[in-house]
């Protein structure tokens, strides 16, 4: 079984590249460029994990992850915050509105990738 990736971001150079990156792992990649069409995905696809950017019109990352954690049908959910917002504050923020992980921009591709199969567990078939 392919993993389901959702990638949300509204920065199209970075879905570009996430997209490719996520791809190349053996991902299905789903994208999304806001926090509702987010959640709106999220909750009829059911992807595995969320690559997921704080700054966002609509709803930000911090209000999507928060409304995911509070549905019980999207526990196994696994969502990773992607953000510039580095300060200490913001990934104390993440972690305590259930974020699995919390990586700054810029970031390593090879990290990531590494953080998603972690997540993940073994890497898809």
């Amino acid at each position: 079984m392919t993993h389901k990736v959702l990638i949300v971001d509204d920065e199209p150079n970075i879905v570009v590249s996430l997209e490719f990156l996520m791809q190349r792992e053996g991902y299905q990649v789903l994208v999304a460029t806001d926090g509702p069409q987010a959640l709106d995905l999220i909750q009829r696809e059911r992807p595995q994990l969320v690559l997921l950017d704080v700054m966002m019109p609509g709803k930000s990352g911090f209000e999507v992850c928060q409304a995911v954690r509070a549905d019980e049908s999207l526990t196994g959910v696994k969502i990773v915050l992607l953000t510039a917002k580095g300060r200490d504050t913001d990934v104390a923020k993440g972690m305590a509105l259930g974020a699995d992980a919390y990586v700054t921009k810029p970031f390593s591709t090879k990290d990531l990738a590494a953080k998603v199969r972690e997540l993940l567990g073994a890497p898809p078939a």
